[in-house]
């Protein structure tokens, strides 16, 4: 799914502003000014839009589980671990869950908010290792559903998008 439509999901579904948004990039290691926060949470077709790219997108979700759950405590004598790449939708989803503290009760709960029903061990694969036998991949769907279920518990519909970003 494109990093852009996450970003203006996310942005409206947490009641954010343009600068909680610079805010929580900053957070996840990615300094950018108000200028290009604009050109990344404007529409597709709007003037001055930038595509987010990857690095972009896993900065905000780094941030903002920086920004929900804090700053993680090293253990003494242990590395940081190395930050994880949102590249795809299982990674996207899995960082919002740990942005939201999410347990399985909870991912379903939201997904049954945006409208989507889904089983224990359906929710489970989505988690799962890539290359694991019950692994399955995270569709654009499943993860609109999961902002969908976030907009309806945390914030407003964007007035501009009355549809939830899905094609009228």
């Amino acid at each position: 799914m494109e990093g852009n439509f996450i970003l203006r999901r996310l942005r409206h579904a947490l009641g954010l502003r343009n600068r909680d948004v610079e805010d929580i990039l900053a957070l996840g290691g990615c300094t950018r000014s108000d200028e290009q926060v604009r050109a990344l949470l404007q529409h597709e077709d709007g003037e001055g839009f930038t595509p987010a790219s990857v690095e972009e997108l896993s900065a905000f979700l780094d941030g903002l589980i920086i920004h929900r759950r804090g700053r993680p405590e090293p253990s003494p004598g242990q590395k940081p671990p190395a930050p994880i790449a949102a590249s795809t939708n299982n990674i996207v989803l899995r960082k919002l869950r740990i942005a939201f503290d999410l347990k399985e009760e909870g991912m379903l709960e939201l997904l049954d908010l945006g409208n989507f029903r889904v089983s224990k061990p359906e929710l489970s694969a989505l988690f799962r290792k890539e290359g694991h036998k019950h692994y399955r991949e995270c569709g654009n769907q499943i993860l609109r559903y999961f902002l969908d279920g976030l907009t309806a518990r945390f914030g407003q519909q964007d007035p501009e998008d009355p549809v939830g970003g899905r094609p009228a």
